[in-house]
């Protein structure tokens, strides 16, 4: 929200009250607070008839500074709240020398001078200013329509670049938005979003998340050129700088504080073909696509039942259409026997003429008016209720209606919507429903995630999520929403999986050859490689199918190549996606958080690395025109074997069957033998892909994991003049080494390649 009318003056019926100097100070041995007048205090008359700001500063974590301004402390607080990690009896210590007082957690400092005018000014380890909140930086400000906002602001440094606050398809780089933090159904073409997290990035090695679950608005330059302003309407608000330097330790530790993801299963990596939305499905239909697949030779391993696996009007009631599936449960194990593993779409919205609608409202498990009555509109499902997740009862009973669906051989659910949350609400725990319209999202998929978690065991539960807030990352897999057929839409919904990925999430999808609409075949054609070189890859469309076949002379080829080259390269993306559960560290990575240091990857939002190794860039034109920025060393074409030595730019013209797909000078790619599903055995005569540098001394390490994430085998790399030694541990089954330009031994324990 802008309070502002320029430089100079504040807007119309808007008085704002800064905090202005110290008038106490109270330190103790791991925080301080900071009780500020909102005007410099003359004499003892000026204390009279005016507020103080009150500013807390503590530390949840090591590496991380907690700011707290409050004006009126006594504001009943219903929740929600995030539920955040840190150590119970705080981090960090305090130092005060002379009008100076310290706050020290790991490589993050916060600084208040008492002497002067009222700031707080956060440095790192090496003493270098990372931002402060200077004069008229720590506010609280009124409006003529009787509202109460906190707001604070962080400076913005010469040339510093700020990302993240969610799943944003506005442009990748935040400086010059306004951003509110409000769930909405807006698709992918439009500044709203469906997942709104209140956490940005700065390309200067640090990141600040706003601790409110509810409505959060952000000016990012845009009303203070130089600086990050955020705020809320509340009499409190609190932020958290978090440290780095590297943006990958930022992401570290917002993610140890605010949740690590869950580790998919492998099975999940491989290809998922919906029925779609609207189109006309029976199991003949479903039968003949999954058919289709195997004469063609596409490998295809989830199966997606949409909305109309249920009947029309009756969303949701849990129950199979009995005229559209009469056979519900012959019809999955037949899909169960040819190795397939099926998905069903469900949200959280109860159908009047859902049989479960008055079992739902009798038991009180849907969100009621203030005058008692069960809330209730026509939009999307005529008459639906809301369930309402804050009662522990109202959870149960939801997963007790999904219990069957995963007896009778359904493994996961698209957790659709979860946007559209009325304020005007009594929720069962007394939640504030300002405060729940953006936190809804986060019990729903927590409550699908548990259920999966406990009848088909950790490691096996995954979601297909479209909403979330911050701590969602727990719940993989989120996808990008409804996009349209084009290739302007698949841009957008790159720069909005990035954006996400730099809000904490660690495995993102979209869907492939857009949902809006029938993609042309080039789009459709260009979105394959796109999508199966994402981290979960999903055909599926609104009005029209997604089956290869139906896009022209060689979707089929493009879809089978890319299908097994990803079933190829498991070995490497499940190691990465292990590391994603470990470190919060995403495995679709935006160039500036592989490549720091580079200022010509902050701004890039058109091409990413696939875990640490694989740079991809994406074709966003029918004629295969693409440019491809490869940062500074020797790139290997992993399709080609082309070497480009950057830093440098590149025009490159690829064909259907090819995209800028480069592997990094000294890595080393585990790749399955056998590529015929994404959760084989990788230990059957695995391949390595060694890119070594000409430089001796050369040596590395990578770790092929099983399929729980866990390392298997380990094989060391190393270098010796002309000399390429690999040594493997934990195995003694035959593997292969092989180098770009085709040189390749075969061998157990060690393996010895001469470079020539």
């Amino acid at each position: 929200m802008k309070f502002t009318d320029g430089f100079w003056r504040v807007r119309d019926g808007v008085q704002i009250a800064y905090a202005t100097e110290v008038r106490d100070l109270r330190s103790e041995s791991k925080r301080f607070t900071a009780y500020t007048s909102v005007k410099k205090v003359t004499h003892r008359g000026d204390t009279l008839n005016a507020p103080l700001i009150t500013v807390e500063c503590f530390s949840p974590a090591d590496g991380v500074i907690g700011v707290r301004v409050v004006h009126h402390a006594g504001r009943r607080r219903p929740g929600p709240d995030f539920a955040l990690t840190g150590e119970a009896d705080g981090a960090g210590t305090v130092r005060r020398d002379g009008t100076v007082t310290e706050l020290t957690s790991g490589p993050v400092t916060v600084r208040l001078d008492g002497s002067g005018p009222f700031g707080l000014t956060f440095h790192d380890a090496d003493g270098r200013e990372l931002t402060r909140a200077g004069a008229k930086s720590t506010a609280f400000a009124t409006t003529g329509e009787g509202t109460h906002h906190v707001l604070s602001r962080l400076s913005l440094g010469v040339g510093e670049q700020i990302y993240g606050l969610g799943e944003r398809f506005t442009p990748f780089v935040r400086n010059g938005q306004t951003v509110e933090v409000w769930q909405a159904d807006g698709g992918t073409s439009s500044e709203q979003a469906y997942k709104n997290v209140p956490f940005y990035l700065s390309s200067r090695g640090y990141g600040v998340f706003v601790n409110h679950p509810g409505a959060v608005s952000f000016e990012i330059g845009s009303e203070s050129v130089g600086q990050v302003q955020f705020s809320v309407e509340d009499q409190s608000l609190e932020y958290y700088v978090v440290a780095g330097p590297t943006p990958k330790e930022v992401l570290g530790r917002y993610t140890a504080l605010t949740g690590r993801p869950a580790l998919p299963p492998a099975w999940s990596f491989g290809l998922w073909l919906s029925t779609s939305f609207t189109t006309s499905y029976d199991e003949k239909t479903v039968t003949s696509f999954v058919d289709g697949m195997a004469e063609r030779g596409i490998p295809l391993s989830v199966f997606h039942f949409d909305c109309f696996w249920m009947r029309a009007y009756q969303w949701c009631d849990f129950a199979w259409d009995p005229d559209v599936f009469p056979d519900p449960d012959g019809m999955l194990a037949r899909l169960k026997e040819r190795g397939l593993r099926i998905s069903a779409w469900i949200n959280p919205y109860i159908a009047q003429k859902s049989p479960l609608f008055d079992e739902a409202a009798a038991l009180g498990h849907l969100v009621r008016r203030a005058d008692g009555d069960v809330w209730q509109w026509d939009l999307w499902q005529a008459g639906m209720g809301l369930v309402d997740f804050t009662s522990p009862d109202a959870r149960a009973w939801f997963q007790s209606k999904l219990a069957p669906l995963l007896d009778q051989g359904v493994d996961c659910f698209k957790t659709d919507f979860g946007e559209r949350i009325p304020t005007d609400v009594v929720w069962h725990d007394g939640s504030d429903p300002e405060r729940m319209h953006n936190y809804y999202t986060h019990l729903y998929n927590r409550t699908v995630f548990e259920l999966l978690e406990k009848e088909r065991g950790q490691g096996e539960a995954v979601l297909f999520a479209r909403s979330a807030t911050a701590g969602g990352q727990q719940y993989p897999v989120h996808w990008g929403g409804d996009c349209w057929s084009s290739f302007e839409a698949m841009a957008e919904s790159l720069r909005g999986g990035l954006s996400l990925s730099l809000s904490g999430f660690g495995f993102w999808s979209h869907d492939i050859g857009g949902f809006e609409g029938t993609p042309s075949p080039g789009v459709f054609k260009r979105w394959l490689a796109f999508g199966l070189l994402s981290s979960h890859s999903r055909l599926h469309g609104s009005t029209s199918y997604r089956v290869p076949w139906d896009f022209g002379d060689g979707a089929v080829d493009v879809a089978r190549q890319f299908t097994l080259l990803k079933h190829h390269l498991m070995p490497y993306l499940y190691g990465t996606a292990a590391e994603t559960h470990r470190t919060g560290v995403p495995m679709m990575r935006p160039m500036v958080l592989e490549f720091p240091h580079d200022p010509a990857c902050r701004p890039l939002d058109r091409q990413y690395m696939l875990g640490p190794d694989l740079l991809v860039a994406p074709v966003f034109s029918e004629d295969g025109d693409v440019e491809v920025y490869l940062p500074e060393g020797t790139w290997t074409h992993l399709l080609s074997g082309e070497r480009v030595t950057g830093p440098r730019w590149r025009t490159e013209r690829h064909g259907y069957d090819s995209l800028p797909l480069y592997v990094r000078e000294g890595a080393v790619l585990p790749m399955a033998g056998d590529d015929s599903r994404p959760d084989g055995d990788w230990l059957d005569a695995p391949e390595l892909l060694v890119h070594p540098p000409a430089a001796p001394g050369y040596t590395a390490e990578v770790t092929v994991p099983d399929t729980a994430g866990l390392p298997a085998a380990t094989f060391r790399v190393r270098r010796d003049g002309d000399v390429l030694r690999v040594t493997a541990t934990g195995t003694d089954r035959p593997f292969v080494v092989r180098v770009p330009g085709g040189a390749r031994a075969t061998g157990t324990g060690e393996v010895t390649l001469p470079l020539g």
